[in-house]
């Protein structure tokens, strides 16, 4: 596959190359992370072709943003010509400074040592603020692309309180974000989700133009499959993140390999060390098929791997570029490693 190759997003007009860079890898992470390393990440993506740049304000407290927004602003000054690119952000959460918090647990110390906290609000005062917010911290006018964060029992335990938001987004939230769409401002709306179940919760209240979903459908597991059949028959487009699976599916079933931020169990680095075998009979690396799986969905238009470096980017860059027989996508479904319905790349 060509990373810089592009696909529409459903129904919106908006046209993403079908490899992304998800920008949740540039922050502060619990280790040591180096700004610089996160340039060259965003280099070697540019060099390779990539023009498709997700964030969010809870990606580093707004250091995700700032970051990205500081490099596509050189990409667009001082010389280095003015070619377009797809950013895509996220509302539901508002970034302000700490005053009085009950829960240490909402505060971080940002880089410059002045102490945050995370607000949710899915109001239309909360989107709006939360989208002004983001455009100042980019450094840009408007964003392509804006995603309702995290409205799920995960993030916003009990039930109830989840319902007390999806009551805002309702009466006044959604509303705001298809006034900006009409006004231009954005070009889709939709939902960032990581549960299986979400999808279809969300295309029976609203009308989404698009879905992050993280998750839910990767080559380790399709238990999304049928939303995703659903996207495609509303005309709704799928953005894939987390399609290494938070780590596996790039290491391989290593010591230590994680699944979905937690170390990966028995069962899963089995599963990962037959998927690997397969692959490898084929000669093609698991990372290879992982990132290209998703693409033979339909309604699927992009995959946003988050990567660190240059070295992490360099090689998502060659796997999304190797070839693949389609006789590998025949042998996984033969050994029960692929849903018997899940469509793949020709």
């Amino acid at each position: 596959m060509k990373p810089a190759a592009t696909r529409e997003v459903g129904r919106t007009g908006v046209e993403v190359t079908q490899l992304g860079f998800g920008g949740g890898a540039l922050k502060p992470p619990r280790s040591e992370y180096r700004e610089e390393d996160g340039v060259a990440a965003l280099d070697a993506a540019w060099a390779g072709g990539v023009r498709y740049y997700d964030t969010a304000p809870f990606y580093g407290r707004g250091i995700s943003e700032q970051r990205l927004g500081r490099y596509l602003g050189g990409r667009c000054s001082g010389g280095q010509g003015d070619e377009p690119f797809v950013l895509s952000t996220k509302v539901g959460r508002l970034i302000r400074p700490a005053r009085s918090v009950q829960r240490p647990s909402a505060r971080i110390a940002m880089g410059d040592r002045a102490t945050w906290e995370v607000h949710y609000d899915y109001s239309r005062d909360g989107v709006l603020r939360s989208l002004e917010d983001s455009i100042q911290r980019l450094g840009v006018s408007a964003v392509d692309l804006v995603l309702v964060h995290d409205l799920d029992t995960v993030h916003l335990a009990p039930q109830a309180r989840m319902e007390a938001h999806t009551d805002d987004l309702l009466r006044s939230g959604w509303a705001a974000l298809q006034d900006l769409k009409a006004q231009g401002v954005i070009r889709g709306v939709g939902f960032g989700i990581n549960e299986i179940g979400l999808v279809s919760h969300w295309l029976d209240r609203f009308d989404p133009d698009v879905f992050l979903v993280a998750g839910p459908y990767t080559l380790m597991e399709q238990g999304g499959l049928a939303e995703l059949d659903r996207c495609a028959e509303r005309g709704v487009g799928v953005v894939i993140g987390q399609p290494f699976a938070s780590g596996i599916l790039a290491t391989g079933p290593a010591a230590g390999a994680t699944y979905y931020y937690r170390e990966a169990g028995e069962q899963e680095r089995e599963r990962a060390r037959r998927l690997q075998e397969v692959c490898a009979s084929f000669d093609v690396p698991l990372p290879a098929a992982a990132l290209q799986f998703p693409l033979g969905h339909p309604a699927v238009a992009a995959v946003i791997p988050g990567v660190k470096n240059a070295d992490e980017a360099q090689s998502c860059l060659d796997a999304f570029s190797r070839e693949v027989p389609t006789q590998l996508w025949t042998a996984l479904r033969d050994e029960g490693l692929l849903a018997p319905d899940a469509p793949t790349p020709a």
